[in-house]
């Protein structure tokens, strides 16, 4: 039985050969044989170097290094995409997954599971506003249809051969990978964790870029912001017909003046809002229709190099 380990790094140069100490720690009391996938995302310091140095030691590693930066979700496809295991985990590279829990994953995929996911215990390490914009995350997207994600979740996980290539077959350009695998089914089991802090270098994470990963999720997964906008719209057009009655009313039994500039104004403003709401949340999806009919490949390589201790077929250098 073979274990596959995908590790995307982005700018890691300070933090991987901590991490893979740890890793090996770990895996290396399992009675499994492993393949370690280091996915380079387009680094631009010596991230490559220093899995290439680790490579020099440990034969199990594979090597994708991709032809620029992609994001982490397209870098996690590519690392499935080459996986040849039985089963597979992704985990981070920052040590703020704990590589001391693969040995507790492995044991409930051997029960049964095909998926197991980590989910944080606490979010107290991070600042206020960005568990706040988290929290607010996980509420919005439960509302809009996605109750399969838990919240908290990671992307430290574990997938069955099955569940795997079930998720290979998902080739959106748009990707979320937690709902991805949430969504293709089969048995799924949470195990909780309390995430380390970074062990060396800077978040990657921006707000700008979380804000773009939740636009990310919600489009990807429903269409009720379109629907949403739709009951706005017609409560709107109500509200407004039934404004204009009493108004009219008002103004013929009662001889009341029609209410001038400021209510206009108001008026006005309010309706412009709602109709430039609704149209940048048409415009959203209508970018992720253009660049799905674009058709293009989801990431490029520059170089695969697969580990010496198993045999890899050739594989193609665009996916």
């Amino acid at each position: 039985m073979l274990l596959s380990i995908v590790v995307p790094a982005y700018n890691e140069e300070d933090v991987l050969p901590e991490f893979h100490k740890r890793l090996t720690a770990e895996i290396d009391t399992l009675p499994l044989n492993v393949e370690i996938i280091y996915v380079n995302d387009g680094s631009t310091d010596s991230t490559l170097a220093v899995i290439k140095m680790l490579k020099v030691s440990d034969r199990r590693i594979a090597i994708i290094d991709l032809s620029r930066n992609f994001g982490k979700e397209i870098a996690l496809t590519a690392g499935f995409d080459h996986i040849r295991g039985d089963v597979a985990i992704s985990i981070d590279a920052d040590l703020q997954h704990p590589p001391q829990l693969i040995p507790e994953m492995v044991k409930n995929w051997q029960e049964g599971f095909d998926i197991v996911y980590a989910v944080r215990t606490s979010r107290q390490d991070e600042k206020f506003v960005k568990r706040m914009l988290t929290k607010f995350f996980y509420r919005m997207f439960s509302l809009v249809g996605g109750d399969g994600v838990s919240k908290n979740s990671s992307d430290y996980r574990l997938l069955s051969r099955r569940a795997l290539d079930a998720l290979i077959k998902l080739r959106e350009q748009h990707r979320f990978m937690k709902g991805l695998s949430s969504w293709i089914g089969f048995s799924q089991l949470s195990i909780s964790y309390q995430p380390d802090q970074r062990y060396a270098g800077t978040t990657k994470w921006s707000y700008y870029s979380l804000w773009n990963l939740a636009l990310e999720a919600i489009t990807s997964f429903t269409i009720m912001p379109l629907k949403i906008a739709s009951f706005v719209g017609l409560f709107t057009a109500f509200a407004a017909f039934v404004y204009a009655g009493i108004v009219v009313f008002k103004k013929l039994i009662f001889g009341d003046p029609v209410p001038g500039y400021p209510s206009l104004m108001v008026i006005i403003l309010f309706l412009g809002g709602i109709q430039l709401i609704t149209i940048g949340i048409l415009g959203e999806y209508l970018g992720r229709v253009f660049d799905e009919t674009k058709g293009r490949p989801l990431y490029f390589l520059k170089s695969y190099d697969p580990p010496e201790t198993i045999n890899v077929s050739d594989q193609d250098n665009s996916t």
